[in-house]
Order: C-alpha cells, then structure tokens, then sequence
C-alpha cells in the first residue's frame, strides 16, 4: 500500500466545484496520497456563481461531496487543521467569515506564520479592485474562457488515448497571449505590494490560475494555480521551503488501483 506523503502545509485554490470543467477526480486523488498538519483552501474551492445560476441540484455531483468527505477523513486521522479562505466565486463566505468550528476556520483573508516568516494569504480578487485596467480575465469574458476549457478538454481526451500526460492547452494558449501577461505581471506585483504595506515576508494567493514561487524586491509571491487548468498546489516542507507540486509529477508513483476514479469509496 502506497504511503502518504507528509507537508506540514498545503494550499490549494481555484478547483471551482460545481463545474463541468472542475478537475475534481485529480484533486481527491492528490489529497488521498497527502497528509499535512494544515489544509489551506484559497477561494473558489466552490463555484457558488456557476451554482446559483444553473441551479445546485442539476450541476452538484456526488464527486463533488466526496472532495470533502476525503478532507472530513484527514481531519479525523490525521487532525489536519482547514483554513477556507474565501474567493470571488464563493463570495457566499462572505455571511459566515469569520467562523470557527471544530478543526475549521472560515475566513475572508489569513495571516500565516511559519519558520520566523508572515505570509498572507488571500485569494487575490481583490487585485480586480485595485487596478481597472488590463482586467484581462474580466474581458475575455466566460464564453472564451469556456471555450478554452473546451478545447483543452478534447485535446487532453485525446493525449489520454495516446498514452500522453495532462497538458494544459488553454494555460499554454494564455501565456502567449500579450493582455494575459500583462495582466498576470501587474497582478504579481500588485499583491507584492499589498504584502508590504501589510508588513508580511510573503503574500500566498491563487486567483489567476497561474502557479509561481518567486521573489520580488524580497518579498516572496506564492500562487498555488488551480484544479482547472494547471492541476497544481503549494507544499511546504518541515523546513519551511515551498514548493509547487503538479499532478502528473505527484500520481506517478501512486499505483493505478489505488486512485480514484469517478465513483468515490471513502474507507471508513
């Protein structure tokens, strides 16, 4: 049986359940092969928008509840402690934050400190309050966003036959494009900023779909990507260092029967 690999820390973002092109099946898999003494979820781990305008009932899967059933488990065996930080796309938060319950923490924005250091920890919409222009993400709209997740999805079917790992298409298609960079660089540096004026080492985000673990002018920018595109998360390790960790590299080692498919089964 495959051992799970121990972070003290992992955050994850944008998995955006409740939509067709949630990666949900591949983040499951990545949790039941972790444990970690702390889960951060920040923002759009649930796509309330999607939700609230297509109607729970007919696009909620069971998939979706066994996310968090898996995440219910490694509170129960391991006491891992949740921080959900709330994003654009569950907004719904907003009724709730701040809340405390059990090993759960519900929350608008986090400060986080580890080995000396203080990270802050927000989804990072608020950049789109910030700026007005390059609003890159707003302009392209949902209908090109969704169509790049379409092509992305009948491309990925079609590596799948052949063998191939998960390739992002659309994120590949997006780093090419001049407004989409811009748009990403203004939003880096913009969060920097706002770690600064908060007086933390570093600012721990998602928001844009675009993974990073980089420095400017000494101030550490953390992005964990996403579930729908980059299929990535943020580790840290028990010395402190971060780390992103993709899906393809992550399920390598893991042994075929022991992932989970489509239909979930939670071991008691």
């Amino acid at each position: 049986m495959h051992l799970r690999t121990y972070y003290p820390t992992v955050v994850l973002s944008d998995i955006h359940l409740g939509t067709q092109h949630s990666k949900t099946v591949e983040v499951t898999n990545f949790l039941k092969s972790i444990n970690c003494d702390r889960l951060i979820l920040n923002g759009d781990i649930i796509d309330g928008w999607h939700l609230q305008k297509s109607g729970i009932g007919k696009k909620w899967k069971s998939k979706h509840t066994d996310f968090f059933k898996v995440i219910m488990k490694m509170m129960e065996n391991f006491g891992t402690q949740v921080i959900y930080v709330r994003g654009n796309h569950d907004d719904f938060l907003d009724n709730l934050a701040p809340l405390n319950f059990y090993n759960v923490q519900i929350v608008k924005d986090y400060l986080y400190e580890s080995h000396g250091k203080r990270y802050y920890v927000t989804h990072g919409d608020v950049f789109d309050t910030i700026t007005t222009q390059m609003r890159w993400l707003a302009k392209l709209g949902d209908i090109g966003y969704t169509f790049l997740l379409w092509l992305n999805k009948i491309y990925n079917a079609r590596r799948m036959k052949q063998g191939k790992p998960y390739y992002s298409l659309s994120q590949s298609i997006k780093n090419k494009v001049k407004s989409a960079v811009s748009y990403i660089s203004d939003f880096q540096k913009e969060l920097v900023e706002l770690a600064r004026a908060k007086k933390c080492d570093g600012i721990i985000c998602g928001h844009i779909h675009h993974p990073a673990n980089t420095y400017y002018e000494g101030i550490h920018y953390l992005n964990s990507g996403d579930w729908v595109e980059t299929l990535s998360a943020l580790t840290e390790d028990e010395n402190g260092n971060w780390t992103i960790r993709y899906f393809n590299e992550l399920m390598q080692d893991i042994p075929s029967e022991e992932r989970v498919t489509e239909q979930i089964t939670i071991a008691s």
